[in-house]
C-alpha cells in the first residue's frame, strides 16, 4: 500500500549538520533530475525577479534567498522536514513504534525539487511548488511526470495506492490504467484548511491499519472517525474517489 502525501509550504530549519547527500536518498534513479532541479532553483532564486519566478511574495524573501544554499545548508529527514496542517494532523511523532514502521513503509511525499521522498530521505529547506516553470528546467509537474510515471509504480506493492495529494501534484504522476482500478484519490468538501487536516489523518489512520487491498476496503478500514463516500471511476482507466469528512 502506498499513501502519496503533498510536501507543504512550511519546513523545519536546522542549525547544524550535514548538508543532504544525494546519493544517499531512495529513488536513485531520480538523481541526476534532481541535480538539474536543485542547481536551477539555486541559480534563478539568486536573481532579482526570483520571487515572480517562484509566485512568492516578499514575505517569503529569506526562504527563497535561502534556496541559494540548498545544495549546502544542514539536511532533516523529511518526516523532520515538513510542518503545517497536513503534517500536524498527521502527527508522525506520536505514532507507536509498529505505526511508525508501517509509515516509513507507506508514505511517499511528492516533491517539486526531489520528484519523491521516503519519510527518513534527508534533504535541506527548500522553497518550490509544483506549479512553477523554472527556468532551465521548464513546467515542473510535466518535467517529472515522465521519471515518475517510470520510478513509482514499482513502489506500490500490494494494496491501493491513496492519493493525499493537492491538485498540482496530482498532476506530477496520475495513473496508468493498470493501477488506476486501486487508485483512490482523497477528495474533502470545503476550505483547503480543513482538506489538508482531513487529509492528514486519513494518512495517519491508514498507518495504523493492515494493508487495504481493495477500494471497497477504504471506508471500513477508515473506522467511525470518517464520513467516507466512494465514487466508482466513470470509465475504465480513471482511479476511484473518497469523499472523506473527519467526524
Amino acid at each position: 500500500m502506498l499513501i502519496l502525501l503533498p510536501p507543504s509550504e512550511g519546513k523545519a530549519t536546522a542549525r547544524r549538520g550535514r548538508p543532504m547527500d544525494l546519493d544517499a536518498l531512495g529513488l536513485a534513479q531520480l538523481n541526476p533530475a534532481r541535480h538539474q532541479v536543485l542547481q536551477a532553483l539555486a541559480a534563478v532564486s539568486g536573481r532579482e525577479d526570483a520571487l515572480q519566478v517562484l509566485k512568492v511574495g516578499a514575505s517569503l524573501t529569506e526562504e527563497v534567498a535561502a534556496n541559494t544554499r540548498v545544495m549546502t545548508a544542514p539536511a532533516l529527514r523529511a518526516r523532520d522536514l515538513y510542518t503545517g496542517v497536513l503534517y500536524d494532523a498527521l502527527d508522525l511523532p506520536s505514532l507507536s513504534s509498529a505505526d511508525s514502521r508501517r509509515a516509513t513503509h507507506r508514505l511517499l511525499v511528492v516533491s517539486a525539487a526531489h520528484g519523491a521522498l521516503r519519510l527518513n530521505d534527508r534533504v535541506s529547506p527548500y522553497r518550490l511548488a509544483m506549479d512553477v516553470d523554472l527556468p532551465g528546467v521548464g513546467p515542473l509537474a510535466r518535467f517529472w511526470a515522465p521519471l515518475l510515471a517510470q520510478a513509482l509504480p514499482g513502489e506500490v506493492g500490494a494494496g491501493i495506492v491513496v492519493d493525499c495529494r493537492s491538485a498540482s501534484y496530482r498532476s506530477a504522476w496520475k495513473p496508468t490504467p493498470e493501477l488506476a482500478e486501486r487508485w483512490v484519490v482523497v477528495d474533502v468538501p470545503g476550505a483547503s484548511h480543513w482538506a489538508k487536516h482531513t487529509r492528514g489523518l486519513v494518512a495517519r489512520r491508514l498507518c495504523q491499519t493492515d494493508v487495504v487491498k481493495r477500494p471497497s476496503q477504504l471506508p471500513e478500514a477508515l473506522g467511525s472517525g470518517f464520513a467516507v463516500e466512494l465514487v466508482m471511476p466513470e470509465r475504465a482507466g480513471r482511479p476511484w474517489t473518497a469523499l472523506v469528512t473527519a467526524r
